[in-house]
C-alpha cells in the first residue's frame, strides 16, 4: 500500500513523464516524416538527430526521476563505454522497470539504446509511433501452430530480424535483447526448471539473427545483470519513490567469431551457441548471487 506521500510523488512524476514525452515526440515524428525523403545524407543526418532527441528525452525522465524517485544505483564491472562503438546489449528481464534501469545506467554512454520490440507494441498510443520513427525493430512471432498451418511463414520472422538490422550499419548502435523472452516469475521458473537458481533460459534464437545480420559491424557484448534487492518492483513501485536502490553490474565480452553463423542450417553452429549462451548464463547466474550478497551486506552495515 503506498503512502499519501508515495502516492503524490508517484501521480507528479508520471504526469511529469508523460508531458516530456509529448514534448519530445513531436519533433521525432517531424524528423522521421523528413526522413522518408529518399535522399542518403538527409536520412543519415536525421537519424543522429532523432537519436539526439531520444537521448534527450531519456536524459528529462532521467532529471524527473531524480526529483521525485531517486534511486540509488550500485554499478560494477566495466563501465568504459563508448558512443562510437556498436554493442549488442543483453541483461536478465524481471520487470519493465529493468527498461528504465538500463536507460538510466546507459543513456549518452553507450549509442542510444534500441529494443527489439513485439509487433503489438507498435499500436501504444503515441509511444509506438516514437518507436516507429526511432527504427526500434518490430518482430511478429509466429507460433507452431500457425507455422504448420501455414510452412510461408516459416522464416518471416528470420528475415524481419535481418532487414531491421540492416538499418543499423550506418552510424553506431546499441541494440537490446532480452534474451530470456519474457519477465522471470516462480511460475515461469517452475515450468521451465532451468538449472540456473535466479534465471530462465536463454532463447539463442533472437540473439544469433541479430549477430548474423549485422556481421562484422558489431563486435562487443555487453552483458547486464540486474539485481533489486527487496523484490522486483513495478513500474509504479519504481516511480513513486518505493524502490530505493539496484544493483547493477556490466561485463563487456569481444564477440568471438564462434558466435557468428547460420542458426537455421548450420546444425552443429546452432548446437554451439545454444551452449556459449547458457555458459554465459552460468556465469550469470553467479554474477546475480555476488550483487545478492553484497546487497546483504550493506543492509547489514547499515
Amino acid at each position: 500500500m503506498s503512502s499519501p506521500l508515495s502516492l503524490l510523488r508517484g501521480c507528479i512524476a508520471f504526469a511529469a513523464m508523460v508531458l516530456n514525452t509529448l514534448f519530445w515526440v513531436v519533433p521525432i515524428l517531424c524528423l522521421s516524416i523528413v526522413k522518408l525523403l529518399p535522399l542518403s545524407a538527409l536520412r543519415t543526418g536525421c537519424t543522429y538527430l532523432l537519436d539526439a532527441c531520444a537521448s534527450a528525452w531519456i536524459s528529462v525522465n532521467g532529471f524527473i526521476g531524480q526529483i521525485f524517485h531517486p534511486i540509488k544505483v550500485h554499478l560494477s564491472g566495466d563501465t568504459q563505454l563508448s558512443t562510437k562503438d556498436w554493442y549488442m546489449v543483453i541483461a536478465n528481464h524481471q520487470s519493465w522497470v529493468d527498461i528504465l534501469i538500463l536507460q538510466k545506467v546507459l543513456n549518452r554512454r553507450i549509442p542510444f539504446l534500441k529494443f527489439f520490440l513485439k509487433q503489438e507494441l507498435l499500436y501504444v498510443p503515441v509511444l509506438g509511433l516514437a518507436w516507429w520513427a526511432l527504427d526500434f525493430p518490430f518482430m511478429r512471432r509466429y507460433s507452431t501452430a500457425q507455422l504448420k498451418k501455414n510452412p510461408k511463414l516459416r522464416g518471416k520472422d528470420i528475415e524481419i530480424t535481418r532487414k531491421a538490422c540492416e538499418k543499423f550499419k550506418t552510424k553506431p548502435v546499441s541494440i537490446m535483447n532480452f534474451v530470456e523472452g519474457t519477465r522471470f516469475t516462480q511460475a515461469k521458473y517452475q515450468k521451465q526448471k532451468p538449472p540456473f537458481q535466479h534465471l530462465l533460459r536463454p532463447k539463442a534464437g533472437g540473439l544469433a539473427f541479430a549477430l548474423s545480420a549485422m556481421g562484422e559491424q558489431i563486435h562487443k557484448l555487453v552483458d547486464i545483470t540486474i539485481h533489486y534487492p527487496d523484490s522486483t518492483p513495478s513500474f509504479w513501485d519504481y516511480i513513486s519513490g518505493q524502490q530505493k536502490e539496484v544493483y547493477v553490474d556490466i561485463k563487456v565480452r569481444e564477440i568471438e567469431p564462434a558466435m557468428r553463423g547460420d542458426y537455421i542450417k548450420d546444425r552443429e553452429f546452432k548446437q554451439d551457441f545454444q551452449e556459449q549462451l547458457n555458459q554465459l548464463w552460468q556465469h550469470k547466474d553467479l554474477t546475480y548471487n555476488q550483487l545478492a550478497q553484497v546487497a546483504i551486506e550493506n543492509n547489514k552495515a547499515t
